[in-house]
């Protein structure tokens, strides 16, 4: 069974364990199966890549590579703190709100 995700794109977070601890960045994909998130300047790989259409050159290039999403936690820019995402009813539709303040994420 797979497991829903507290964690979008766009999302601020913050990694609060690894090699890039305390690094904020933005989540630019997210692969809800996997449990994993590519967050910018964050878990970078060496990759070799041949010559093509598109890259003439060729050569290593450095990409941000996935990293598990339990190891990132949301960022709530109005107080600065770590926090995370809980899902409430307002109205007739369902909104992520943060657990911290009750503020509409």
């Amino acid at each position: 069974m797979e497991k829903k995700m507290r964690i979008k794109k766009g999302d601020k977070v913050v990694v609060i364990s690894g090699k890039y601890k305390g690094v904020k960045g933005l989540v630019l994909k997210a692969f809800p199966k996997t449990q994993r998130v590519i967050v910018e300047k964050v878990n970078f790989i060496k990759k070799h890549v041949r010559p093509n259409q598109q890259n003439q050159q060729g050569g290593i290039i450095e990409k941000e590579s996935p990293i598990h999403v339990s190891n990132v936690m949301l960022l709530n820019a109005k107080i600065g703190q770590v926090t995370r995402a809980v899902w409430k009813k307002v109205g007739d539709r369902r909104v992520r709100v943060c657990k911290k303040t009750g503020d509409e994420i």
